[in-house]
């Protein structure tokens, strides 16, 4: 039997909320489309106080970031993109392109091809999250992408170096110091000083995951990645003070991120609940951290492994860390997350930052249908056919006669029959 111990918000009062972020990014859009450039200046001006004479930074502008940064922070870049470089480059190299001739004659293929334009968001107004310039401008270069623009909101009044240098050393082609949805809106629909991208990807808050829905089929997205969200799986073997850190490591990106534990210790439960109120004392960000606690933590206790299984299967969690006797139960048991964290030598931050796999994720139960951002996302699987005999056409026009004629699609007929016609085949059965 499952008990909730601390609940968040209820569901009428997160409706609300999406109702009126859905209403702003509404009317900003179409500001953006109806005033284009003009429309994006003033949206920065009100939303982040940034007016610059041009949103694009310049080669000078760029190479100035990049040289006011310690030879440390660049070595910490260029280590971290390595690692997801090599990792989106693994998987690259396991999608193959496949050719068959699957009847005498006819041959069926597909070809990966790299989306041409992406441009990538990278969320710096509050914190300035330089793995996600990694995560999506690397990933992009390494699927073949021709042109990856990528944006940020400037940082304290200014573009933050660190994500310029971030971006530049990925293979960003064009550097924008500009945020929110208003970024989003520009890189999707265009202005007469940005050209439109075929796909919009990267996370971001509450505004900018609409911003991406309510532009989807305009342009392509990777996925819905909002505020981040966390669950702990853990028994009793984990401990409080390390389930209380690795809930509050994520609960800190800000006031809308839930931060969930699921156990089947009450015992550690309650300790857990104990260690977060005295963690959040001394944490840093235990403002933020600690509101996120309050309306969207969440205190779930199972009986058992497998209704604990069940249950993470029901949250669809963005980031799942199991500190568990045994995590490989819920590896090859779990169908819904966006990434798993086995064992309490891993975690969330290690994901998010630098160990390779990516950290776009998908939130608010999208894990139930998708996985994050991977260098396949990044790829069109197209494919083609090839019939290369009369025989071959004949065998196939038979078969798509019939079909045609049983859904009455005469036009659909005509182009099998015209071949039948000319390359010696006969009309079956019911055929007009």
């Amino acid at each position: 039997m499952i008990r909730w111990l601390k609940r968040g918000k209820d569901a009428e009062s997160v409706a609300a909320e999406d109702a009126q972020v859905r209403a702003t990014v509404e009317q900003i859009i179409a500001d953006v489309t109806a005033e284009g450039d003009k429309a994006v200046r003033a949206l920065s001006q009100k939303f982040d106080k940034w007016s610059p004479a041009s949103f694009r930074l310049s080669p000078a502008e760029i190479e100035a970031c990049v040289a006011a940064l310690p030879a440390q922070t660049i070595a910490d870049i260029k280590f971290a993109q390595a690692q997801i470089r090599n990792f989106a480059q693994v998987q690259r190299d396991s999608m193959k392109d496949v050719e068959v001739e699957t009847l005498p004659g006819v041959v069926l293929g597909h070809k990966h091809i790299p989306v041409s334009s992406v441009g990538c968001y990278v969320p710096g107004g509050k914190y300035p999250l330089i793995a996600s310039a990694h995560m999506s401008v690397v990933t992009a270069r390494v699927a073949g992408v021709k042109r990856v623009i990528a944006c940020a909101p400037p940082y304290q009044g200014k573009p933050h170096p660190a994500i310029v240098a971030a971006m530049h050393l990925g293979g960003a082609d064009e550097i924008y110091a500009l945020g929110g949805v208003q970024a989003i809106a520009a890189m999707a629909i265009g202005t007469a000083t940005i050209t439109p991208c075929d796909m919009v990807v990267g996370p971001g808050n509450a505004f900018v995951a609409e911003a991406k829905r309510q532009l989807f089929g305009r342009v392509g997205i990777d996925l819905l990645a909002g505020p981040t969200e966390t669950l702990i799986i853990c028994d009793e073997t984990c401990d409080g003070e390390l389930a209380a850190a690795d809930l509050l490591g994520q609960a800190e990106h800000g006031p809308t991120s839930p931060a969930v534990l699921l156990t089947n210790s009450e015992t550690l439960a309650r300790a857990t609940m104990a260690e977060v109120e005295r963690q959040l004392k001394v944490l840093p960000t235990g403002e933020i951290a600690g509101q996120a606690w309050r309306d969207y933590g969440q205190v779930i206790v199972c009986d058992s492994e497998e209704e604990m299984v069940a249950e993470a299967d029901r949250i669809a969690s963005e980031h799942v860390q199991v500190m568990t006797r045994d995590p490989g139960f819920f590896l090859s048991r779990m169908s819904n997350y966006g990434a798993l964290f086995l064992g309490p030598e891993t975690n969330v931050s290690y994901g998010d930052k630098v160990i390779g796999t990516n950290h776009t994720l998908p939130t608010r139960k999208a894990a139930r249908y998708t996985g994050g951002l991977w260098v396949g996302k990044f790829l069109k699987t197209c494919t083609y056919q090839r019939v290369k005999t009369k025989e071959a056409s004949v065998l196939v026009g038979e078969y798509c006669s019939r079909l045609c004629a049983l859904e009455g699609f005469a036009g659909h007929k005509e182009q099998a029959d015209i071949r039948l016609r000319r390359y010696g085949g006969k009309n079956q059965p019911g055929a007009a």
